[in-house]
């Protein structure tokens, strides 16, 4: 004997209004088997029968019933009508429906958002308001307007940019390289990546500037290197304070970050001539380079004679432009330029194309230079302003272990403070007086390191200058009284 499907009485309730017809009359149904009302094998009403029932649309039903059979929840067999399928049941109970809501998602509770300072002074964040609009946009004009490319650039991709950036570095910069030897990475930390890689610093003894630039620091661990701090002085990074043992050698000559001392030429030119001696590479992060105030340009230690056999040039936009460009330049030490490319080859990172091509049309058209010289036109100005401002509040100047350091190039100058003085703790007090300055405490790496604040100025309006300078030496007097 033929066995039929159960015939059940079934009483649907449609959830509210918001959704499709089918949608709620498929989840009233679903909400049925969850609650048991319907099993596995019993059969749907017909329906015409349902639809009477809601008082709806036949049209609604069918569809409906499409969806749950599309879905899993239902089968439809000629002659039995529609019936739920096997599974049906666990498939209710573990909240699976038979499509995908188009009701708003519920907005989720979380923490409150920080309000935003007052006053940023984070070091290194470029002013992007000095940007020409005009310029910017007919350099993304020009890129946009290039042949679309099939395949990533690669390390030898970017031939108009490594063009454009040989003419700029050679009359910035003193350097001069054939653009074969320049290779765009998409960030500094790529860079070291790929140097790490080439020189195979894994296991190897690095020297690294204390305090010195954490990120940098990071890359260089995670790569293997075993990182050995070297103290900075006034002048930055001390030749002499190197060891045969290091393989490497990373510095940030330019300005000296955190800090802001510039290596002076005698220092230079030991550097370098220690390094082709020894065999040791030369790390050179030169990543405000391009900014200097009221003293003359110093050579890169690249530029220098045998630089191009040991040191490792590194170049940025983020401080000249802005950091979300996400490009960088390495120029490394012709030994290891294939090591560098067959390791970026290997790791697939590669700069956007359309980027590098609209850099490189901002750079041949001459809206580089223009840019440069008003932006260290107007971050002179906000240094001026800044640090006379600082230097006003003699209550705070005149304090034992306080003073300025690094006034004489880059984005920032640091307020040096006394041994021991948690600058942290400061650093987060400010913060709650609407002023964003950090403290020295991430660069650092031994206990008894420098104390100090870090102040950027780039972003800082020269009328405000006196208003932060006060709230600067308000929180930090209360702090060293």
């Amino acid at each position: 004997m033929a066995r039929h499907p159960h015939d059940v009485q079934l009483t649907l309730t449609l959830p509210p209004t918001g959704e499709a017809l089918r949608h709620r009359i498929a989840e009233a149904i679903i909400d049925a088997i969850r609650l048991g009302r319907l099993h596995p094998g019993d059969a749907l009403p017909p329906t015409r029968a349902l639809a009477a029932e809601l008082r709806v649309a036949r049209a609604g039903v069918v569809e409906a019933y499409d969806e749950l059979c599309a879905a899993g929840y239902a089968c439809a067999r000629p002659g039995s009508g529609t019936l739920i399928a096997p599974g049906a049941d666990a498939a209710a109970a573990a909240g699976a429906g038979s499509h995908v809501s188009d009701r708003p998602a519920p907005v989720p509770v979380t923490e409150p958002t920080p309000a935003s300072p007052t006053w940023d002074l984070t070091p290194g964040c470029p002013d992007t308001g000095l940007i020409s609009p005009d310029d910017w946009r007919r350099a993304w004009r020009s890129a946009a307007a290039a042949p679309i490319r099939p395949h990533p650039p690669g390390p030898n991709g970017h031939p108009e940019l490594r063009r454009a950036l040989t003419v700029h570095l050679r009359r910035t910069r003193g350097i001069v390289a054939h653009p074969d030897e320049l290779v765009i990475v998409p960030g500094v930390n790529a860079a070291l990546r790929a140097l790490a890689a080439a020189a195979d610093l894994a296991g190897q003894e690095v020297a690294f500037e204390e305090p010195g630039y954490r990120k940098a620091r990071l890359t260089l661990e995670i790569a293997g290197a075993r990182l050995r701090p070297v103290t900075v002085d006034e002048d930055g990074l001390d030749p002499a304070a190197l060891r045969e043992s290091d393989a490497a050698v990373y510095c940030t000559p330019a300005h000296q970050y955190p800090l802001g001392a510039r290596m002076p030429v005698s220092r230079r030119a030991r550097l370098v001539a220690l390094a082709r001696e020894s065999g040791m590479l030369i790390i050179e992060d030169d990543y405000d380079g391009e900014f200097r105030y009221d003293v003359s340009s110093l050579p890169a230690l690249r530029s220098l004679e045998g630089g191009d056999a040991c040191v490792a040039y590194v170049g940025t936009a983020s401080k000249i432009l802005s950091p979300s460009i996400r490009l960088a330049w390495l120029l490394p030490p012709r030994p290891l330029l294939r090591g560098v490319h067959d390791s970026l080859r290997l790791s697939g990172e590669n700069a956007c194309e359309v980027t590098g091509l609209a850099l490189s049309e901002f750079i041949d058209s001459g809206a580089l230079t223009r840019h440069l010289a008003r932006a260290s036109r107007t971050y002179s100005a906000r240094r001026t302003a800044l640090v006379g401002a600082l230097r006003s509040q003699r209550d705070l100047m005149e304090q034992p272990g306080v003073d300025l350091a690094g006034i004489e190039a880059g984005l920032h100058v640091v307020l040096r403070l006394p041994d021991g003085v948690d600058d942290e703790a400061i650093a987060a007090a400010l913060g709650g007086h609407g002023l964003a300055v950090p403290g020295l405490a991430p660069y650092r790496t031994t206990v008894d390191g420098p104390r100090g604040l870090m102040c950027g100025y780039a972003r800082l309006p020269e009328t405000r200058a006196e208003a932060a300078a006060e709230t600067i030496a308000r929180v930090v007097g209360g702090h060293l009284r």
